[in-house]
């Protein structure tokens, strides 16, 4: 671990997998670097590599463990060069990262990312690894710097930590008891990504419209909690209401609430919040009764549809989409129709299927009925083939619809072969559309209509109707050092909108600029 002669700033990449949270928090991790003094690495081997990782799945150890084995001869070649791993993985397996693989420098866990800079400073100092786990959280993310990965759309932690007890999950021993935000707080960051351009935000918990119970008896809870709640609506629709009264944010959205705390209140103040966009990410994880009862879903198949019919009365355009869970213990045929029936009647435009995943310390992982695996996968392709069926079905209604869509970057893989430009509809679904004449910038908006649906996407190839350039635009055309004008054609790279994608879950990858996400978002 000998510290080599420095030759110009440190460079660090961050490989991040898992849930929105864990992207939200590698965001964190960049901006605690680059305060620090590091800068992102560029086509070069990097002095730190930091894995983010995620606990959800059941090979995650295996995955991480395969990387660091990748890294050692690298390192070994690289005196100076340092490996940290954080995130809920670490939160979980603490000193055992550190015996499997020794040339591991810092372990941190999901309560105290704010340490990593110290960490990595201290074991270069002292020569050995640096293990530090906290038990509750030490500074909520949110405080903390930020490089954010879109200049365009951000993410922004309204929560942390989960109250609920869901069989499958382990994520709430490994972030903690729900810890809330106060409004003013989450306001004041939303009015301040809005000055630096941001045209739409996504509000972020692990169980996003629990929003309030962190604060305790209402009677306890800030003059602003008590103002936002009066008449009786909840924390989390006052919010909503709030985010408003923001000028210049023209689009929120929230991932991921539970059932059991979708309120009518909440649904109205989707419905009268006009940049409320009409897309609700709400998880199913099974139709069955049975399941949901030992899964300990709180809510039932009837409940569930209840929400879904309330949601489209008032906004009948609205896209949902779900996470579902195939063959969770004890699961049988007659469970898995009804998980079928809920989709065929929710007409989901887009679902995050998986395959149950045993995680030790889980009350699941010792349930009897555990299922083969020929079983799970069976049933599992039967549900993907239906809702691809039910997607594509769905975007098919979206044929000749004008939309206004929120131009991405790096969304379309083949943009650059078709001359098309991507980006988001409101209700999220995603758009490729012809490239207009006039040069349009990631984070401008432009107005297309739909001329063909596929189940993952829209594809608008008619010329634009009209494109608007906005503050976002010029926020991105500032992040590239280009001059005003030179702005993005088709197939341009970069990253992604901050937001769940749709269609399949992606499967875990890496990207050295940031983001590696595995679709794992079973929490809510």
């Amino acid at each position: 671990m000998s510290a080599p002669m420095e030759m110009g700033p440190r460079t660090y990449e961050i490989r991040t997998y898992g849930c929105q949270m864990n992207v939200h928090d590698s965001e964190r991790l960049s901006g605690l670097l680059e305060s620090a003094g590091y800068v992102r690495a560029e086509n070069a081997e990097p002095d730190v590599v930091v894995f983010n990782t995620c606990a959800v799945r059941e090979n995650a150890d295996n995955r991480l463990y395969g990387n660091l084995g990748h890294l050692r001869p690298v390192k070994d070649g690289r005196p100076g060069m340092q490996i940290a791993v954080g995130g809920c993985l670490a939160q979980k397996d603490r000193d055992t990262i550190v015996k499997r693989a020794p040339w591991v420098d810092v372990v941190f866990g999901t309560h105290n990312i704010g340490s990593l800079p110290a960490l990595l400073e201290r074991s270069r100092v002292r020569d050995e690894a640096q293990v530090e786990i906290e038990e509750s959280l030490v500074t909520f993310p949110s405080t903390l710097p930020t490089r954010r990965e879109s200049p365009y759309a951000a993410w922004v932690s309204i929560s942390v930590g989960c109250n609920n007890t869901c069989t499958f999950c382990i994520v709430p021993s490994l972030r903690g008891k729900e810890k809330d935000r106060r409004p003013g707080e989450i306001l004041a960051e939303i009015e301040a990504l809005v000055g630096e351009g941001a045209l739409e935000i996504t509000l972020l918990g692990q169980n996003v419209n629990a929003y309030g119970s962190g604060f305790g008896a209402l009677s306890a809870a800030p003059d602003e909690v008590r103002a936002m709640t009066a008449g009786g609506q909840s924390a989390f629709a006052g919010l909503l209401r709030a985010c408003g009264g923001v000028e210049g944010l023209e689009r929120v959205r929230f991932t991921s609430p539970h059932p059991k705390d979708f309120t009518d209140d909440v649904v109205a103040a989707m419905a009268e919040t006009p940049n409320v966009m009409p897309s609700l990410h709400m998880p199913l994880q099974s139709g069955s009764d049975a399941v949901l009862r030992a899964m300990r879903r709180s809510y039932r198949q009837e409940r569930y549809l209840g929400i879904i019919e309330k949601v489209r009365a008032a906004i009948p355009d609205a896209a949902i989409t779900t996470d579902i869970i195939v063959g969770f213990p004890g699961e049988t045929e007659a469970d898995f129709e009804q998980t079928l029936h809920v989709v065929r009647e929710a007409r989901f435009s887009s679902a995050f299927t998986f395959q149950y995943s045993k995680r030790p310390g889980t009350p699941a992982a010792t349930m009897p009925g555990q299922l083969p695996k020929e079983v799970v996968q069976e049933r599992y392709e039967r549900l993907v083939a239906l809702q691809e069926e039910v997607s594509w079905a769905e975007n098919k209604r979206q044929l000749g619809r004008t939309l206004e869509v929120l131009v991405a970057e790096g969304e379309g893989r083949k943009d650059g072969v078709t001359r098309r430009l991507s980006g988001r509809a409101p209700d999220n679904r995603l758009v490729h559309f012809q490239a207009p004449d006039e040069q349009v910038r990631p984070g401008d908006m432009v107005t297309v209509e739909v001329t063909y649906a596929a189940p993952h996407h829209l594809v608008a190839d008619k010329a634009a109707q009209g494109v608007r350039r906005t503050r976002a635009g010029d926020a991105w055309e500032a992040r590239q050092g280009k001059p005003s004008g030179d702005g993005a054609r088709g197939g341009q790279k970069g990253v992604a909108l901050g937001m769940p994608s749709i269609g399949r879950p992606a499967s875990a990858g890496t990207v050295s600029s940031g983001t590696a996400v595995s679709g794992c978002a079973t929490c809510s």
